[in-house]
């Protein structure tokens, strides 16, 4: 059970893969719950081109978005927060981490394109959490693909009931609207651009083919359940255009009548409930220099549960002493009150000067641990080298910043002094190069490291002893000091593990 004032929030993520059209739905719900005033048309030019919450340099020129961010409003009585990730695959770790602290997503799918490579990864990654999924089939004014088809799809790949809310009448050229089975209503385009401007004809009179389609869909699929739903059985499909504003409606009202409130979070063999007295949460995500001019970094906590209050004094478990904070940030909220208390499901920002980190719980009494924020392995790992030797203290400096957000791995080997970073995608290199030259002015090359891959070493002292002897040149120490095995190649982890059957080579390490 909910309490009252915890149950009007929804916490949920955008997930796709990349040019389904998220970023733009994004901003559509965000002007829709009167977050922002103006919608920066996709077919603009320059600055007017980018969503509000790609703001950094890299993800401008790209156009992509590659950091998750999160934006607070509010829409009849109801505190929507929504987590935007990014679509990229070299970005799902960060990805991975921001879908720990919602408590549904919408699934943006193509109607062209169907259910696409990344879609299908970060929807594996929403169900080892059973988090709920609302189906947004995008686009349905372009050409698509058979609605039928599209469905079955999803059913088939993603072993999941599809219950269908609405149906597209035509697609492309023949693209007449789109039919909201709740209101038995058809949403027309109006004018040049063919967008949804409010007209809706009810009880409409279909063409015989869409009335057959329609009829052959309401009898075909399940009807929608809350509980399969909530379970992450069901998935309930909305279709429409993000670009011309069909279905946006549809879709915020779906997350305010059925996306679960605030949910319980696992710590250990326990369940926090959001009713919880204590003000607890978890990091999830830092981001530094969102501000370039004051060096700034924030921290991301996911409220777990308590009435939280500005100057409110909570503990860090990676600190283990209580620390005061004064000037907490909610995104994109109107009210400032907001900002001086939250609630369970609500996100809140936490300037701090690196003594906040990825995977660290915060609460008032210190006796409670978040699990399930894990780092990964990676699978790219490259040599960091300076242009100017002289700007070494600056270079370690900007690789720990960015391995506390989670943009990069660092390693420090025990032999030789190159560190090494180590990223889940090509794309995060890129990415670090542009930050450290743009956020820290320090100017770096990558080379190749002599290493594929990476694994956590644990065990007893005297069988770490032994390997550390043996395999110094191949070990190193990562920004929490933990021993990490530099693997040459997979075949080489499975040797060592065959060989040192005492000791633990983990692809992942849990915070």
């Amino acid at each position: 059970m909910t309490s009252g004032k915890t149950s009007n929030r929804r916490t949920f993520a955008i997930i796709s893969h990349p040019d389904a059209g998220k970023t733009t739905l994004t901003e559509k719900l965000l002007l829709q719950g009167g977050a922002i005033h103006l919608a920066g048309e996709v077919k603009a030019r320059g600055q007017a081109r980018r969503a509000r919450s790609d703001w950094m340099k890299i993800e401008q020129q790209r156009g992509i978005s590659v950091t998750s961010s999160v934006m607070t409003f509010e829409r009849e009585g109801i505190t929507f927060n929504l987590l935007d990730t990014p679509g990229h695959e070299d970005f799902s770790e960060d990805t991975y981490r921001t879908l720990t602290a919602v408590d549904s997503a919408i699934m943006v799918i193509d109607a062209a394109k169907g259910i696409e490579p990344q879609t299908r990864k970060l929807f594996e990654v929403c169900r080892l959490r059973s988090v709920p999924i609302i189906t947004f089939v995008n686009k349905v004014d372009r050409e698509g693909r058979d609605t039928f088809e599209l469905l079955d799809e999803v059913a088939d790949m993603l072993a999941l009931d599809v219950s269908p809310q609405g149906w597209p009448i035509g697609m492309g050229g023949q693209f007449e609207g789109v039919l909201d089975f709740a209101t038995n209503s058809v949403a027309r385009p109006e004018g040049p651009s063919k967008e949804f401007l409010g007209k809706r004809d009810k009880d409409p009179v279909l063409p015989e083919r869409f009335a057959e389609e329609v009829e052959l869909a309401k009898v075909g699929y399940p009807e929608f359940d809350l509980e399969a739903y909530r379970h992450g059985d069901l998935t309930p499909v909305f279709f429409g255009s993000a670009l011309k504003n069909f279905g946006v409606t549809e879709l915020i009202e779906a997350i305010a009548n059925i996306a679960p409130p605030p949910r319980p979070q696992p710590a250990g063999d326990e369940q926090i409930s959001p009713d919880r007295d204590e003000v607890t949460g978890f990091i999830f995500k830092v981001q530094a220099n969102m501000d370039p001019n004051h060096r700034d970094r924030i921290a991301f906590m996911r409220q777990v549960s308590g009435t939280f209050k500005r100057g409110m004094k909570l503990t860090p478990s990676g600190l283990g002493k209580p620390i005061a904070i004064h000037s907490p940030i909610l995104f994109f909220a109107q009210d400032r009150e907001l900002a001086d208390t939250a609630q369970a499901g609500d996100i809140i920002g936490i300037p701090n000067h690196g003594t906040l980190r990825v995977g660290d719980t915060l609460s008032e009494n210190n006796t409670v641990r978040f699990t399930g924020l894990p780092n990964f392995a990676p699978e790219i790992l490259r040599r960091v080298v300076l242009k100017d030797p002289t700007k070494t203290k600056q270079l370690r400096k900007a690789l720990d910043d960015l391995s506390e957000e989670g943009v990069i791995q660092v390693f420090y080997p025990e032999i030789g002094g190159q560190w090494i970073v180590g990223v889940v995608g090509q794309l995060q290199l890129e990415v670090l190069i542009s930050r450290l030259s743009a956020e820290y002015k320090v100017e770096a090359v990558l080379e190749m490291a002599p290493f594929a891959t990476a694994r956590w070493v644990k065990g007893p002292t005297e069988a770490l002893n032994q390997f550390e002897s043996f395999n110094r040149a191949n070990l190193a120490k990562d920004r929490d000091g933990d021993l990490v095995f530099m693997a040459k190649s997979p075949w080489d982890v499975g040797y060592q593990e065959e060989k040192n059957p005492d000791l633990a080579f983990s692809a992942t390490k849990e915070r």
